[in-house]
């Protein structure tokens, strides 16, 4: 399994996505400091999983 990296701004398309309260504060506190924004953080967090999903695949 990758271990997950706090990732590089890439060009993007939007996408509007609801996420709970509690998600955003903890992502806002582990991107706080970083040359990150929040979509960046999401959308590597969502490549690690989809990784994660192919790997567990039979």
């Amino acid at each position: 399994m990758r271990k997950f990296k706090i990732p590089k701004i890439y060009t993007t398309t939007n996408k509007t996505i609801r996420f709970p309260d509690d998600v955003i504060a903890d992502v806002e506190e582990a991107i706080r400091g970083t040359n990150c924004n929040f979509s960046a953080f999401v959308i590597e967090a969502v490549r690690v999983a989809l990784e994660n999903l192919r790997e567990d695949e039979p």
